[in-house]
């Protein structure tokens, strides 16, 4: 496997890892990226539902959004189970725990 191969499907396994953490929760924490609804959508659900109920109901469209993102990023890098699994036994294999994230955050010297 090509350096630029291995690297782009570690970074891509990374981001599949921290979208799979990300819906294993259940937080209300605020957003840090605003993000655009249609305008009838966010007024309808505020008059119907309220603000709050209004504010779970677009965190919840983000979620299966982010869901169903993650499953085609992964259809694409990976295609399979057995494939992600042979990728993360390369990684163990040839990195020994020094991946490409191990290697950002070690400080120059």
């Amino acid at each position: 496997m090509e350096e630029q191969e291995y690297n782009r499907k570690y970074i891509n396994l990374r981001v599949l890892k921290s979208i799979q953490e990300y819906l294993k929760t259940d937080c209300d924490s605020p957003s840090l990226y605003p993000i655009t609804v249609p305008d009838d959508l966010l007024v309808q659900a505020l008059r119907l539902q309220g603000a709050e109920n209004a504010d779970k109901l677009i965190h919840h469209i983000f979620k299966l959004g982010l869901a169903l993102w993650s499953e085609k990023l992964f259809k694409d890098e990976f295609g399979s189970q057995e494939s992600l699994e042979d990728f993360i036994e390369t990684v163990k294999e040839r990195d020994h725990g020094e991946g490409p994230a191990a290697r950002e955050e070690r400080p120059e010297h």
